[in-house]
């Protein structure tokens, strides 16, 4: 029990309210980087929603993988509470699903879109959090990689995923 107050812990935490996430991308070629974003996102909030961008055309990139697959692959996620389609804009996508934090990687940090959503995140008390790029590791480089007939991964001493 609080001291003066009559509410007991069991009574706060019947009352809060979950903290709910987001994180949109494009998802392509999946990789381990995408999940030690989503890991770290699942870690920070209480439901996770991800949204997934129809095609990497904002970023300026093709995509390999359907948007049907990405989507299948990110509702197979240990992570991932709920999976949606993608506005534009996470502002946009704020104004229907209302979340609480917005997750991306520190990459992004710094940049015009992201000092944008600052700015009209500022009266809404959305956190943003920007979680440690994995390095070594994009959707790009994999990109590269296949179409530059560089040689397939070699089985050899690795860290786990997130080391």
């Amino acid at each position: 029990m609080l001291e003066d107050t009559g509410i007991s812990f069991e009574d706060l935490e019947e009352e809060r309210k979950p903290v709910i996430g987001y994180a949109s991308g494009t998802f392509d070629l999946f990789h381990t980087g995408h999940l030690n974003l989503l890991r770290h996102a699942k870690e920070a909030c209480d439901y996770l929603i991800v949204g997934v961008h129809e095609s990497g055309a904002w970023k300026g990139k093709a995509t390999y993988m359907s948007f049907e697959d990405r989507k299948a692959l990110l509702r197979g996620c240990r992570y991932v509470d709920e999976v949606v389609d993608a506005g534009a804009e996470d502002s946009e996508d704020w104004e229907r699903l209302h979340f609480d934090r917005l997750f991306a990687g520190s990459d992004y940090r710094g940049s015009a879109r992201f000092k944008a959503y600052e700015e009209f995140f500022r009266d809404k008390d959305v956190e943003i959090i920007f979680f440690p790029y994995t390095e070594g590791i994009s959707s790009t480089m994999i990109r590269d990689a296949i179409l530059e007939g560089l040689p397939a991964y070699q089985d050899g001493p690795e860290k786990p995923c997130g080391q």
